[in-house]
């Protein structure tokens, strides 16, 4: 089984960089029953506002960008959003992304590492979970919140205390039971 985490912020000088690698790295070493973790990161795939002409359940893709997308979600079966919160909300990216395909994120698990101020981008995580239900998307409750997310920032590093390194290995167990039991149905 394969775990994708995804950087979702594409903001300049944005701090899901340092703390989606941390979280690459230690789902690698740490992963689980997955037999293969990969990292997308948004910014690199440079997805522009949705713009195939065809809604997606059709599957009828006419941009590289898209046909590329959809390989790389229709060949995961766990996704972890790491997920930064702007204005009580995850970024505009994350909206995006999510909305060019339909088909190919039903039937997987979802977990959540969220980062920003004192609510650790807990209600970012809310705003994304209700989304991605309508996808057919099963978000965890176990998730990893990182509050204050700047002062666990050094030298461009995420340095991750002792309860956020816990939380991931627990919501990555659980990534694990729920992708399983989730393959039969895709």
């Amino acid at each position: 089984m394969k775990l994708n985490v995804i950087i979702t912020s594409t903001r300049p000088g944005r701090n899901g960089e340092p703390v989606g690698q941390w979280f690459f790295d230690h789902a690698k070493a740490n992963p689980g029953s997955f037999d293969e973790v990969v990292l997308s990161d948004l910014a690199e795939l440079r997805l522009p506002l949705l713009d195939e002409p065809h809604h997606p359940r059709a599957k009828n893709y006419t941009k590289g960008h898209t046909k590329k997308w959809a390989e790389i979600v229709d060949g995961s079966d766990a996704f972890v959003f790491v997920l930064p919160e702007y204005n009580y909300a995850p970024p505009p990216s994350f909206y995006n992304a999510v909305d060019y395909l339909a088909l190919e994120w039903a039937y997987k698990p979802a977990g959540f590492l969220s980062y920003g101020g004192i609510s650790g981008g807990m209600r970012s995580t809310q705003a994304a979970k209700e989304v991605l239900t309508t996808l057919k998307v099963v978000p965890l409750t176990e998730q990893v919140a990182v509050p204050m997310v700047f002062e666990h920032l050094k030298d461009d590093k995420f340095h991750a205390p002792d309860i956020v390194k816990e939380s991931a290995d627990t919501m990555i167990a659980e990534l694990g039971r729920w992708a399983g039991a989730l393959k039969t149905l895709r």
